[in-house]
């Protein structure tokens, strides 16, 4: 069961109801599902490949949409495509396995990416104001990357490209942050250290985030809340401190 005495300081930021999702070629990627994501918590989504994570973590921005169930926004109420959708992927950063940089263009060029969606087509077609420049150089000097600002991406190292993609993130000034195997293809050194500083932003910005992972290990150390996921239902939700033997047995059907 989940901590309660955690309901009882944090708000409810998101809330998923009755949500199932079904692809086209009749995969049940996730059955039914109810959860809320709170301020200010760090949750980690744990289980193994196809345990529908990455599902689950798209469907909290639409990035898939669910067959059936809705998801709910504190101050927007159920997310339909349309301009509550736009608003709120435009308030959600999102960090991803590979990257999703521009190779070509330096680390400062792919942060100020993040800014276009705050402006109309038409003036994007010009520089963005130097107020925008100076947030995204503050972005990477928060990830340890200023003097990276000039470089192209395809230059860094996967960690540095990585810290690339949280300072993209953080400067959408986000309400939340998703993350999607953040670390699947990082060092065990370079994971650690994209991770606390991941997690270490959103604990001062007071930013939710939830993260999928496969490493157990790292669920425990930085996680506030993990929700287990097997066969596309979710079999556990609680604190690291309550994810015992019998707990990952249901996660990993052991």
């Amino acid at each position: 069961m989940l901590d309660q005495t955690r309901t009882q300081i944090s708000s409810e930021f998101l809330s998923v109801k009755a949500v199932e999702v079904i692809y086209p070629n009749g995969t049940v990627a996730l059955k039914p599902v109810d959860l809320q994501i709170f301020d200010n918590e760090i949750t980690v989504l744990l289980g193994p490949s196809g345990a529908g994570k990455s599902t689950l973590l798209r469907v909290l921005n639409n990035l898939v949409s669910p067959t059936s169930g809705e998801v709910t926004v504190r101050g927007m109420g159920a997310l339909q495509p349309g301009s509550k959708l736009r608003i709120h992927r435009r308030n959600t950063g999102m960090v991803f396995q590979q990257h999703q940089l521009i190779g070509r263009l330096s680390a400062l060029q792919n942060v100020l990416l993040s800014r276009i969606g705050h402006f109309s087509s038409i003036r994007t077609l010009f520089p963005l104001p130097q107020t925008e420049r100076r947030w995204a150089l503050e972005c990477l000097e928060r990830v340890g990357l200023m003097e990276k600002a000039l470089s192209r991406c395809d230059a860094l190292s996967g960690g540095q490209q990585q810290r690339v993609g949280i300072a993209r993130a953080i400067a959408q000034h986000p309400n939340l942050i998703l993350a999607d195997e953040p670390v699947a293809s990082l060092d065990p050194a370079s994971s650690e250290r994209v991770l606390g500083m991941l997690l270490d932003i959103c604990k001062q910005d007071n930013i939710p985030a939830v993260i999928s992972l496969h490493q157990l290990e790292y669920a425990r150390k930085f996680a506030d809340r993990i929700i287990g996921l097997s066969n596309g239902l979710v079999v556990f939700d609680g604190p690291p401190s309550l994810l015992d033997d019998k707990a990952l047995k249901n996660i990993y059907n052991a």
